[in-house]
């Protein structure tokens, strides 16, 4: 299958598949990932990236319990929203702005930090000044990250940014008073622990 899926607690699982313009270059691995989310009577596709044709067995997992959510979590993971919206008819959600040369054709529905989408998923704020909203999922006591943090090797890292220490790392410390068990990253191994996240506050942040 050209698409890995993978279980990471009831009700919530993923996919990851090669990104199709990567480059050596871009700083990041190649295969990124795409969370789906059944919570509240809703199912959540957040940061989705469609999986190629020949992935049947993912499509068909979608297709027992179409999407009903899209949730993009950052400006740039703007990625296949139209497509899923278009497919399934769900809501979208996403960022105010947009880079004027990747924007949606969908009208997303406006989130910020704090903001509670279908299902009980809850807009989180990150400190990095990059207009990312990760999400709590509290069903699955779950966050769920676009860039914040990474995991290149498989080493779960805070994604560097020019106020790491003022602003990043006391915004990323408070959301240590969530009761989550598991982390999702697009980028890198895409599965932690708390233990994980509690040591990557630790580490020298990553810069590619």
């Amino acid at each position: 299958m050209s698409a890995e899926m993978r279980d990471v607690a009831p009700g919530l699982w993923l996919w990851r598949r090669e990104y199709p313009d990567w480059r050596p270059e871009a700083g990041w691995e190649p295969f990124v990932s795409s969370t789906c989310v059944t919570s509240g009577g809703e199912v959540g596709l957040l940061d989705p990236l469609a999986p190629p044709a020949d992935a049947s067995e993912v499509w068909k997992r979608l297709a027992v319990r179409p999407p009903t959510v899209v949730v993009v979590l950052k400006p740039d993971h703007v990625r296949d929203v139209d497509l899923f919206v278009r497919r399934y008819g769900a809501r979208a959600f996403g960022p105010s702005l947009f880079w004027r040369d990747d924007i949606p054709k969908t009208e997303l529905e406006p989130i910020e930090p704090g903001s509670k989408l279908p299902g009980g998923l809850v807009a989180l704020y990150d400190g990095r000044g990059r207009n990312e909203t990760p999400l709590w999922l509290p069903e699955q006591r779950a966050l769920v990250f676009a860039d914040a943090l990474t995991a290149p090797g498989g080493e779960l890292r805070v994604w560097s940014t020019p106020w790491h220490e003022e602003r990043a790392l006391p915004a990323l410390r408070t959301l240590l008073e969530l009761p989550f068990e598991h982390v999702i990253v697009s980028h890198g191994e895409p599965v932690h622990s708390r233990a994980a996240y509690e040591r990557a506050l630790e580490l020298p942040p990553w810069s590619g």
